[in-house]
């Protein structure tokens, strides 16, 4: 947003163990950015920053988002995914009620979700944005919640909200312990790449930078009170996302004694109700909003591989702290 807009722009980070003030670098100091270490969960915070703020608009990207993690102990998802999100619109029904009906007009509440709302799809079919809701973990249980309390929000007491549902992300600066940045970390360290099952689950894959771009667009150009899924067409196995990852860096940064980084995959056991497959129908939001992927999945890879090569600072940082690729979500 800094780079792309002339918007005055506010981050609200409760800074977690996923958080990471690096990764801001670039807008941390910019005369148009300003940072605010608070939790969503904190009333009293959220309404003095509201009022010191003023905000036009506010883009809710605030979860617990590991889905292994929830199943080891789904708290902080109920926490922060479902009264975090009751607080959050609380607090910002109280703002918007605040303001002259003109600004009440112009003023925009976001709410942005995943596709695994909706559950597992068998060999064919998308997500559209009628799917009904099946969640499978707690995670995604959490993030319907707070997707229900939005849409409740809208229509009971008519705050402007729009909502999106994307699917996987990837790219720049994520943290470590999701699958493509732990399998090109792991795989620069020489360590064993695991693969839950026979890496036969599929998912759509995202560039971060494209969802970015379309969370704009419909922040710019939605509907209030629509929904929009944002997917990156780039269905793609486990296994080949993992394969794909290896025969980059066997490029890029091959071994000194000739060996693919593929020796390195190792199978181990599922996870507890690990979904078949995700897929997502991006009709509506191309049509409605005029957006689409302009990165394909092999070239959105090629340039995260890249810049993980780039930056290893920056994950070795992450990785020195309270993670440290260790196996989560084994608990069923």
């Amino acid at each position: 947003m800094i780079r792309s807009t002339a918007w005055h722009v506010v981050t609200l980070d409760k800074l977690t163990y996923a958080g990471n003030l690096d990764s801001l670098a670039e807008s941390l100091d910019h005369p148009r950015h300003r940072f605010h270490r608070a939790d969503i969960c904190d009333r009293s915070a959220l309404d003095r920053i509201l009022a010191e703020e003023r905000p036009d608009a506010i883009l809710h990207l605030a979860a617990e988002s590991h889905v292994d993690r929830s199943i080891d102990g789904a708290a902080p998802f109920i926490t922060t995914n479902i009264v975090g999100t009751w607080t959050l619109l609380e607090a910002v029904l109280a703002y918007w009620r605040s303001l002259p009906s003109a600004d009440q007009g112009r003023f925009r509440f976001q709410h942005i979700s995943t596709d695994e709302v909706f559950g597992s799809l068998g060999p064919r079919g998308l997500f559209t944005e009628d799917t009904p809701y099946r969640p499978n973990s707690p995670y995604s249980a959490s993030k319907a919640s707070s997707d229900h309390l939005v849409r409740a929000w809208h229509h009971t007491y008519g705050l402007p909200t729009l909502a999106t549902n994307c699917s996987n992300n990837y790219g720049p600066y994520h943290f470590p312990e999701k699958l493509i940045p732990l399998v090109i970390i792991r795989a620069l360290q020489g360590q064993p790449l695991p693969v839950y099952g026979k890496g036969e689950n599929v998912r759509d894959w995202l560039h971060v930078e494209d969802h970015a771009e379309a969370l704009v667009a419909v922040l710019e150009r939605g509907k209030v009170g629509e929904t929009y899924n944002v997917g990156g067409n780039s269905e793609r196995r486990n296994i080949d996302v993992v394969r794909t990852i290896c025969t980059l860096l066997d490029e890029l940064t091959p071994d000194p004694n000739g060996r693919s980084h593929e020796r390195l995959i190792e199978f181990v056991t599922d996870r507890p109700g690990h979904d078949v497959r995700y897929a997502i129908d991006p009709s509506k939001i191309a049509r409605e909003v005029g957006w689409k992927p302009r990165r394909t999945f092999e070239s959105g890879l090629r340039e995260t591989v890249q810049w993980y090569l780039d930056n290893r600072s920056w994950w070795e940082r992450v990785i020195s702290g309270a993670y440290r690729g260790e196996r989560l979500g084994l608990r069923a």
